[in-house]
């Protein structure tokens, strides 16, 4: 592994991800993804592996996956697939635990898996798939974990430019006996946003980072807000102008975001002296995940 940070982009098409180098943007190498619409991404560095979803082909059909290849590209295995997804989008992790989570789109639902694939759980159910789907208010798209206070963060876009974009919260593990369709431990932290996507919590977990694809002019935008018990405050549009925007990810020092969008803009936004810069130009972009 270089030494320089690196960044792994997802290439909406031609299915591939793309590997850069996060200070520069040269292309540090290619790898085919093959096939369909690939979303969120991981990359576990201590196993070798990179991680991905797949919106598959037909957002229609449960064409989806989730899918796995050593960092080369080599050894690429399907982990989940068969029909068990719809289209699954943002992908989070808990490496200790060994779960990870990510949204269904079009299946209305929030999932978990062990790290091989093995287990698949639902852990919440936004509405009844397929007759359900064309309500886009209970699409799932984002996602993150807050693992010291065990919440699971997510996104409900709504419609394009719609304006009825939500975020929830709730707890990590699905009560035992609980009907996944009838949790009643959510809250909902945020309403009648423009469309809200991709997030991320800090380290500290004192902060929520989002990216939204709606209409200006607070759509198309990078967005943080204080988190706490009671919910979110202080919500600040950090970056318009996006094109589309989807993938975010944060530094180590979470003092830079890197955002991607489906204009294929890659951008780097400092949160200290509020300028951005633009890393790089490639193919429509979805989910990006640093390794610092």
């Amino acid at each position: 592994m270089n030494a320089r940070p690196l960044l792994y982009t997802l290439e909406a098409h031609p299915a591939r991800i793309t590997v850069l180098h996060a200070s520069t943007g040269a292309v540090v190498s290619c790898i085919d993804a093959q096939w369909g619409t690939p979303d969120g991404i991981w990359v576990d560095t201590d196993a070798g592996k990179i991680t991905w979803t797949n919106m598959g082909a037909d957002y229609d059909a449960a064409d989806g996956t989730i899918e796995r290849a050593d960092l080369n590209g080599t050894r690429h295995e399907v982990l989940i697939g068969d029909g068990k997804l719809v289209t699954p989008k943002q992908l989070a992790v808990d490496r200790e635990a060994g779960w990870l989570y990510w949204c269904d789109r079009e299946g209305m639902r929030i999932m978990r898996a062990r790290l091989d694939g093995s287990e698949v759980e639902t852990l919440l159910v936004r509405g009844a798939y397929p007759q359900d789907r064309p309500d886009e208010s209970r699409h799932c798209v984002g996602i993150a974990l807050d693992l010291k206070a065990r919440q699971i963060y997510w996104t409900q876009k709504g419609s394009p430019k719609g304006g009825i974009g939500r975020i929830f919260r709730m707890p990590l593990d699905l009560p035992q006996g609980v009907d996944p369709a009838l949790r009643d431990d959510i809250t909902l932290l945020a309403d009648h946003l423009p469309e809200p996507i991709d997030l991320h919590v800090s380290q500290d977990s004192t902060r929520l980072f989002w990216t939204d694809r709606g209409a200006p002019p607070d759509g198309n935008s990078l967005n943080v807000a204080h988190i706490d018990e009671s919910g979110l405050h202080a919500h600040k549009v950090l970056l318009r102008g996006l094109d589309e925007g989807i993938g975010l990810a944060l530094d180590k020092e979470e003092k830079e975001v890197f955002i991607s969008d489906l204009g294929g803009t890659i951008r780097v936004f400092d949160l200290e002296h509020e300028t951005c810069r633009i890393l790089r130009q490639q193919a429509p972009t979805t989910g990006i995940y640093l390794v610092d």
